[in-house]
């Protein structure tokens, strides 16, 4: 049975002196690079070759060289020294929130607006951040939230949810808009109102979802039935591509049909100019109470209040009741 190799207990410090040793070749430019006097930077030589039961250096008149055996330490020294600073300079980059991964969620218009230009602040200040971004219905969202599997999320509190888990900051409530394709019959009217988009063919969210309860409450105050021809989707995507060839018509949030129709987007689509204001429940900031936020994950958040114009100040928790919304 082999015998295992005598462990080498080497320091950092002793690791720096060989290296800078076999660089210069002279141990007094040694000892100065490190911030040694050369007596101590000899002992410290010295140490290390008794705990390596070898000589590290050949003393030459014109300067010191490396062994073979010195040779093979160097290498592993690089190596290490190169680890040791890659693992120092990763510890300031997370505790200064440049470095690190966050995981986040949110419903759609929040996405769009505020959330996509506090990540290309944070990202322009710190590129190498891992940044992940989840949208999905509320419920999902704060499933996810409470799994500890995101830091924190834009979503409405839900009432099968407990509030009193959740670090809890009001933003804003969501405007409805109607989206039809350009060439649409009421593409150009100068005002529609909801009874106008009654016999229209729709394609919505499905049953449940904040934005489609929203228009059917309006159908509903006008005094109309709801929409009868209505295709039901959470995709977007498809949503686009139903749109874009059919005179269906649409309900998005503001921010979401704001990005399909002006610059750079502008993907052929009009917003009706509908009087009727219809706005969506509030959605909220949520963070878990018994999860602090990594530096990373609070530089992002208090960019996302800072560019919501709502003010973050201490994040206390609110008991809030809600209505039950899927998205």
């Amino acid at each position: 049975m082999s015998k295992s190799p005598p462990r080498l207990m080497l320091k950092p410090a002793q690791l720096r002196l060989i290296q800078q040793i076999a660089e210069h070749g002279q141990l007094q430019l040694a000892a100065e690079t490190v911030g040694m006097t050369q007596p101590a930077a000899s002992r410290m030589l010295a140490e290390a070759e008794a705990q390596v039961g070898a000589s590290l250096f050949l003393r030459l008149p014109k300067g010191m060289e490396p062994t073979e055996i010195g040779r093979a330490v160097l290498r592993r020294a690089n190596t290490i020294l190169r680890e040791m600073f890659s693992m120092s300079a990763d510890i300031s980059a997370l505790r200064s929130g440049a470095g690190g991964a966050v995981r986040v969620g949110a419903v759609t218009g929040p996405a769009i607006s505020y959330l996509v230009g506090a990540i290309r602040e944070v990202k322009q200040a710190a590129p190498e951040a891992d940044i992940t971004v989840d949208v999905m219905p509320s419920r999902e969202l704060l499933t996810c939230l409470a799994a500890g599997e995101t830091d924190f999320v834009l979503a409405r509190i839900l009432p099968e949810f407990d509030s009193r888990d959740f670090n809890i900051l009001p933003m804003r409530d969501e405007k409805v808009c109607f989206l039809v394709r350009a060439g649409h019959p009421l593409s150009t009217a100068a005002q529609v109102t909801i009874a106008d988009l009654a016999a229209h063919e729709w394609i919505l969210q499905q049953r449940g979802a904040p934005i489609r309860e929203a228009v059917l409450t309006a159908f509903a105050d006008a005094g109309l039935a709801e929409p009868g021809n209505v295709v039901s989707s959470p995709s977007l995507l498809l949503t686009i591509a139903y749109l874009a060839q059919s005179d269906a018509v649409t309900a998005v949030s503001e921010e979401m049909a704001g990005l399909l129709v002006r610059p750079p987007v502008s993907a052929g689509f009009v917003i009706l100019p509908v009087a009727t204001d219809i706005r969506v429940s509030p959605y909220y900031l949520l963070d878990l109470k018994r999860r602090a936020l990594s530096p990373l994950a609070m530089r992002l958040r208090d960019r996302l209040v800072a560019l919501s114009g709502m003010r973050g100040g201490p994040r206390a928790a609110r008991a809030l009741a809600a209505g039950p919304e899927t998205r």
